[in-house]
């Protein structure tokens, strides 16, 4: 199964495109930009989790059926299940502790 590659920044709603250099996701595919990853303290506010930069879906074929033509990115938009305050009280907690110790 494929990453769902969802297309915008669920904090500031930043357009993140399949090729993005900047969007990053938790273990939940959860995707935020860098610049929200860094005001966030590296802290999903949905899991708790810490965020890794997504992987880039080829847009070529080099194997059959895996490129972005075959295994297009979503386009559904979606936003934190949470409210920018629990967000920054959630970051205020676990930015100390290490994801791995999460």
């Amino acid at each position: 199964m494929a990453l769902e590659l969802r297309p915008n920044c669920e904090s500031c709603d930043l357009d993140l495109p399949a090729g993005s250099q900047i969007a990053m996701i938790c273990t939940y595919e959860c995707t935020f930009c860098l610049a929200c990853v860094d005001g966030l303290r590296n802290v999903c506010p949905n899991c708790g989790g810490g965020f890794t930069p997504r992987p880039i879906r080829p847009s070529t074929g080099w194997r059959p059926g895996l490129s972005l033509a075959q295994r297009p990115a979503s386009t559904v938009r979606v936003h934190m299940s949470r409210t920018a305050a629990e967000a920054a009280e959630l970051s205020e907690r676990l930015a100390g502790t290490p994801p791995s110790e999460r």
